[in-house]
């Protein structure tokens, strides 16, 4: 679904890394096996999670989601969810990749050394598929 407050911690909140509500599809591997689970709320130093078989708190995880692979320990544990804390601290281009953001733009025009004029991401990309179906887009200011 939706992603929610991601780059705004909330006024007055504890926490020093800022979070991301989300309901996403995850996994936890465990010393007894797989967990499906949902992701709800995303950090770079953890996660909240919502399970049925819940681990107990102080055991030792794998977060999985996509290609993101994170070992973390269960911090707290409550009626259907858990909190990890990740044992590395994953990157915002991590997270980001996880809630289906993408990082800060590039300005929409800029200079390219081989380029006379400012050409927009958007051209340069519509020229790129034209030439690999083999047609030639005119030059356009984007």
């Amino acid at each position: 679904m939706g992603v929610e407050n991601f780059g705004n911690a909330a006024a007055g909140s504890k926490r020093a890394a800022k979070r991301a509500r989300v309901l996403l599809a995850a996994r936890l591997e465990t010393d007894s096996g797989e967990i499906e689970a949902r992701l709800r709320d995303l950090s770079q130093k953890g996660a909240l999670i919502e399970c049925h078989q819940i681990p107990p708190v102080g055991s030792e995880v794998v977060f999985v989601r996509g290609a993101t692979r994170v070992p973390a320990r269960v911090a707290w544990a409550g009626e259907n969810r858990i909190g990890l804390e990740f044992h590395r601290e994953i990157d915002e281009h991590e997270v980001f990749v996880q809630l289906g953001k993408r990082p800060a733009p590039r300005p929409v025009s800029f200079t390219r050394p081989s380029l006379s004029r400012a050409t927009s991401d958007s051209a340069l990309t519509a020229r790129a598929w034209g030439a690999t179906v083999g047609l030639t887009l005119p030059e356009s200011d984007g």
